[in-house]
C-alpha cells in the first residue's frame, strides 16, 4: 500500500463524537515515548501529521486521521509514566477503554513496545486485558535502529518467553523504527490485507 493522502480528522474524548464507523480503523497505542507519533510520521511520510513531543503523555486525546480516504488511522493516548494527574490518567483510562472495547470498526490495535528494553508489567498487563476482552491486536517493536541484530533477537526472546507463560501462542508482531522506515512496508501491507475484511 501507498499513502497518498492523509488529513487530520477530529481529535475528542468520547466515543459517541468519533466519526462515522463506516471505514477500517486501526488504532495505535503504547507506553508513553514508545515513538508512536514518530512511526505514525514514518508510516504516513507525513513529519508533522502527529505530534512529536520529548515529554511524555503529549497525546491527550483520540485522533482520527482519513488515509487515502479509504481508513482511519487513530493515535490514542499512551499509558506509563506521563506526568499528568492521577485524575486525568483516571479520565484517559476510561475513554480509552470505551474506546477499545466499543468501536465496532477497530479492525485491529497496534500495541507499541520500546525493543530496547525488557518486558514491562504495564506492557503485559494491557495485552493480556485485551486478549481477555477479544479485541484484536498486533505487537509493534519500536526503535529497533538503536540496538544490535544480536541484542534485538535477545529482548524479542524475552518477551516471548514471558508472554508465552499466559498465551497459547504469540501475538503476530513486526519490529520497526521510524529513523529507517524498518517495516514501514510491512506493516502498511498487513493493514491493506486486514481492509478486505471490512464489511460496513
Amino acid at each position: 500500500m501507498k499513502i497518498k493522502t492523509s488529513e487530520f480528522v477530529i481529535s475528542n474524548t468520547e466515543l459517541k463524537k468519533c466519526p462515522k464507523p463506516d471505514k477500517p480503523e486501526y488504532a495505535f497505542i503504547g507506553r508513553s515515548n514508545v515513538g508512536k507519533s514518530s512511526l505514525i510520521n514514518m508510516l504516513t511520510g507525513r513529519k508533522q501529521l502527529a505530534k512529536i513531543s520529548g515529554k511524555p503523555g503529549k497525546t491527550r486525546l483520540i485522533n482520527h486521521f482519513i488515509i487515502n480516504e479509504q481508513w482511519f488511522l487513530v493515535d490514542l493516548p499512551g499509558y506509563g509514566y506521563a506526568k499528568v494527574s492521577k485524575q486525568e490518567r483516571n479520565i484517559w483510562k476510561g475513554f480509552i477503554k470505551d474506546y477499545i472495547l466499543k468501536r465496532e470498526n477497530l479492525m485491529n490495535l497496534f500495541v507499541l513496545i520500546d525493543s530496547r528494553h525488557k518486558p514491562q508489567k504495564n506492557d503485559l498487563e494491557f495485552m493480556q486485558h485485551l486478549g481477555e476482552n477479544s479485541v484484536p491486536f498486533v505487537i509493534i517493536f519500536t526503535k529497533v535502529d538503536k540496538l544490535t541484530k544480536k541484542q534485538l533477537k535477545e529482548n524479542i526472546a524475552h518477551y516471548t518467553s514471558e508472554l508465552l507463560k499466559t498465551w497459547e501462542e504469540i501475538p503476530k508482531y513486526f519490529i520497526s523504527s521510524a529513523v529507517d522506515k524498518s517495516g514501514q512496508k510491512e506493516i502498511l501491507d498487513f493493514i491493506s490485507e486486514t481492509n478486505m475484511l471490512f464489511q460496513k
